[in-house]
């Protein structure tokens, strides 16, 4: 009865009833609570989002199966935030299958795989995050060196040249941090 309130309250409340629920259910272990919750990182709402990437994050239940075959959502929000749940929750596990997703035809997606992959300090990685610089999205290009940078990688001059061609603030600093590394 009070699982099917939650879902009921998930699916249809407002965003205030939403955040609340979702506050309450970071100790879950119900896989239909957890997939409910799971589904809500794709919420219209961002804060929504926020509230139950949090509550996956603080959840000390095994939840990984649940987070894992996610990662093959056809909701690109999902397979990103998942890549990154699986992250915070220093699930080293999963670094094959986030590296599998630095392929995803989803830039966004990319993006949170290669700071998942840095945050996780995926050396074995390397290779597939490297050839991430060299992507068509921006913003894949700055997690592509963001997380080489938290792994501790060197970049090459070749990927120095190539980078600094897109005269972006921002990349400019990463290559200079990327540098003092190297």
């Amino acid at each position: 009865m009070l699982d099917e309130k939650i879902i009921r309250v998930l699916e249809s409340g407002t965003k205030a009833e939403k955040i609340e629920t979702l506050e309450s259910l970071e100790n879950t272990n119900e896989p239909e609570i957890i997939s409910k919750i799971i589904s809500k990182l794709d919420d219209s709402d961002i804060e929504v989002r926020g509230e139950a990437f949090s509550s996956l994050v603080l959840n000390e239940n095994d939840i990984s199966k649940m987070l894992f075959q996610n990662l093959k959502s056809e909701s690109k929000n999902i397979r990103g935030f998942s890549t990154l749940v699986l992250a915070n929750r220093r699930n080293s596990d999963s670094i094959s299958v986030i590296t599998n997703l630095t392929k995803d035809q989803s830039g966004m997606v990319r993006a949170c795989a290669l700071g998942a992959l840095g945050y996780l300090k995926a050396k074995q990685s390397c290779k597939e995050i490297h050839d991430c610089l060299f992507d068509s999205n921006l913003e894949v290009k700055k997690s592509a060196l963001k997380a080489i940078t938290d792994i501790g990688d060197k970049i090459s001059s070749e990927e120095i040249i190539h980078l600094s061609k897109e005269k972006d603030p921002e990349i400019e600093k990463l290559l200079v941090q990327a540098k003092i590394n190297s």
